[in-house]
């Protein structure tokens, strides 16, 4: 099943979810509340609107968990074998605070693994892709890129080389508990003075795939649908995604979808 999936197009929709998400950031828009008082906005509607209706017309055999469409009964979703799993607005809180920090996230999940990553960050226009033995890349100006059908070839292979100073830590811009500072805490005591930097959204994940982070610890919640997608990136980069309790790479499609703490690291 893996092999046929058309990488160029699940990227193009995620491009095209991104485009409509960035035309309403450019308006005076409403913010909504969910039922656990989260923010939800027309973007994250409309964006999961084209990313499932594309999905389901290229591929109608694989079913989608989406954030803006979770409530689907575990007897029924512990059938499937692959799945997408898809955030259309990840980082909603950086979308209403417009820091720019929000992304569009598709994965493709196979008995539990992110087999398949896509991170599209749309105010930034950058791009992150893995795949299940291809490796993980990053893209700067994907419109241009996509536009000219050479997205490939001018992308970069993670993880990328830096010449750092000092152990990075990733933390959360919006979520940043006291078990995490505690945990930083620790790094501080091994590593002497480490570098912490701040992002939204899965692009936390991101910076750990590139090589810019060496660590994102993450003691606090989240859904398997903000973390699928950049599992995926950060493993096929070389990287690695591990429950705090076990040392166990996150799984998917668990009847309880939010993720238990986990560490990402480089």
């Amino acid at each position: 099943m893996l092999e046929q999936i058309d990488l160029n197009e699940v990227v193009s929709i995620a491009i095209s979810a991104g485009e409509k998400v960035l035309d309403v950031y450019q308006t005076d828009f409403e913010v909504e509340k969910k039922e656990d008082q989260s923010p939800l906005t027309l973007a994250d509607r409309q964006s999961h609107m084209i990313i499932t209706t594309k999905l389901n017309e290229r591929y109608p055999d694989i079913p989608i968990l989406s954030e803006e469409g979770r409530e689907i009964d575990y007897s029924e979703r512990s059938r499937w074998g692959y799945l997408w799993i898809v955030d259309p607005l990840d980082g909603t809180k950086e979308f209403v605070k417009k820091n720019g920090e929000f992304t569009i996230n598709i994965a493709l999940v196979h008995h539990g693994k992110p087999v398949l990553g896509v991170i599209y960050a749309p105010f930034l226009d950058t791009l992150y892709v893995a795949r299940k033995g291809m490796g993980a890349y990053k893209l700067e100006k994907a419109t241009a890129s996509m536009d000219k059908g050479q997205w490939m070839d001018q992308a970069e292979k993670l993880p990328l080389s830096f010449d750092k100073k000092r152990f990075t830590v990733v933390a959360s811009r919006s979520h940043l508990s006291p078990e995490t500072e505690e945990y930083i805490d620790h790094l501080k005591a091994l590593h002497g003075n480490i570098s912490i930097t701040s992002a939204g959204s899965s692009l936390k994940l991101c910076l750990v795939a590139e090589g810019k982070a060496d660590v994102y610890p993450r003691f606090a919640p989240t859904m398997e649908w903000d973390t699928a997608a950049g599992q995926a990136i950060v493993e096929q980069a070389g990287g690695k995604v591990l429950t705090v309790e076990h040392e166990r790479p996150l799984t998917y499609n668990k009847e309880n979808l939010l993720n238990p703490w986990f560490i990402a690291s480089k």
